[in-house]
């Protein structure tokens, strides 16, 4: 195929496993992406949740030791939750050992007052109001785009809202994603000066080379800031499937060269599931659902369920998550990768970034390795 592929890895903990093994599971993962001929290895951030990956800039650096060649980086650094001088400074430790294979993607998860998205205002105490949103799930040239999910739909945020207080020290505010994401690149290039005008230098961490990403998933402040400043842009297709193309299409509408880009660079997400036939396939994603509904419902990221003892989804749970059902791709090497180059067209991606989750990690390995043969990548031969 045209374009590089490569990982988003979520370190998901399967029932009745541990975060101990899903840690070790990621590095397996990734120690075979680099073998297989995948381009980038990116780890997501998630707290509070069966996920191992909330560490993400330490995991980060496990990743890295274990791998020689691949791009190691993050998709993304929920930004309200650190400091910009802690970001910068645990990139530099990581470079200092394994200089020029890093990149830093960041999102605005994490930041209260946008919590919610560009389509969103907040009413008198802080109640999230949303433009309702109409219509059918549609086909663009076989690119499936459901109508966007209304967060209202969420069935408690009680969790999330918690998560959020216990992320942060008591009393601090986060800073508008724009001007963090502007602390950072001065950081990093030498530039940041203080309020008073003190010069300040990230050691280490200033100077290193590392790509800077935006990551989005609306037509919204994400995508614009990433066009603005002329940087590359990630677009979260396996998040938000009805608002991803809309995001792409802000970020080239707003693009501006810069030292970084001459031109647009965009990478596009999905959920893939790959096995040998379209049935055995469905089989390993089937409890994808019952992991989305758990989000949705506001209890946060589950355990990964058992498609061999898990209940089906009841028609409440199926209808919260359907949209997700419908954008996941699953199936064959030959099915998934006609989907994936679908999208590949409809978006324009110049690269496209996959997440797998499956129960068992050997079938989490074969679903990588069957798309990297099938996709042609270099080395997706070795076993």
């Amino acid at each position: 195929m045209s374009v590089p592929l490569s990982i988003l890895d979520l370190a998901p903990i399967s029932e009745g496993s541990s975060a101990a093994a899903a840690v070790r599971n990621s590095i397996d993962l990734a120690r075979h992406a680099e073998q297989w001929g995948y381009h980038r290895f990116w780890l997501a951030e998630h707290h509070f949740a069966s996920v191992a990956s909330s560490a993400s800039l330490t995991l980060l650096g496990l990743v890295a030791a274990a791998t020689e060649r691949i791009r190691v980086g993050t998709g993304a650094v929920q930004v309200g939750q650190h400091t910009s001088a802690s970001i910068v400074e645990a990139f530099g430790t990581v470079d200092a050992l394994h200089p020029g294979r890093l990149d830093l993607g960041l999102g605005r998860s994490g930041h209260r007052r946008t919590q919610y998205g560009a389509a969103t205002t907040t009413a008198k105490g802080g109640r999230p109001v949303l433009d309702a949103v109409v219509g059918r799930t549609q086909v663009r040239d076989g690119v499936v785009v459901p109508p966007p999910f209304d967060p209202r739909r969420v069935l408690d945020r009680s969790k999330f809202l918690a998560s959020l207080e216990a992320l942060q020290q008591p009393g601090a505010r986060s800073l508008d994603f724009a001007d963090q994401v502007a602390e950072i690149s001065a950081l990093l290039d030498g530039t940041y000066t203080t309020s008073d005008g003190v010069a300040l230098h990230a050691v280490p961490g200033e100077g290193i080379d590392t790509e800077l990403w935006i990551f989005g998933s609306s037509a919204g402040e994400s995508a614009e800031l990433a066009g603005r400043l002329g940087l590359p842009f990630a677009a979260a297709y396996h998040v938000a499937p009805g608002t991803a193309l809309d995001a792409v299409a802000a970020y080239r509408a707003a693009f501006r060269p810069s030292r970084v880009l001459a031109a647009p660079y965009v990478i596009v997400s999905a959920d893939v599931v790959v096995a040998a036939d379209d049935d055995t396939a469905r089989r390993h994603a089937s409890t994808y659902g019952h992991w989305v509904h758990n989000v949705r419902s506001g209890a946060g990221a589950g355990e990964y369920l058992d498609p061999a003892t898990a209940a089906p989804l009841t028609d409440d749970q199926f209808r919260l998550v359907e949209d997700r059902l419908a954008a996941q791709i699953v199936g064959s090497p030959a099915t998934v990768v006609e989907r994936l180059d679908a999208l590949r067209r409809v978006s324009g991606a110049d690269e496209l970034l996959v997440t797998t989750i499956t129960h068992a990690h050997a079938d989490r390995l074969e679903s990588h390795r069957l798309l990297a043969g099938a996709w042609g990548l270099r080395g997706s031969l070795a076993a």
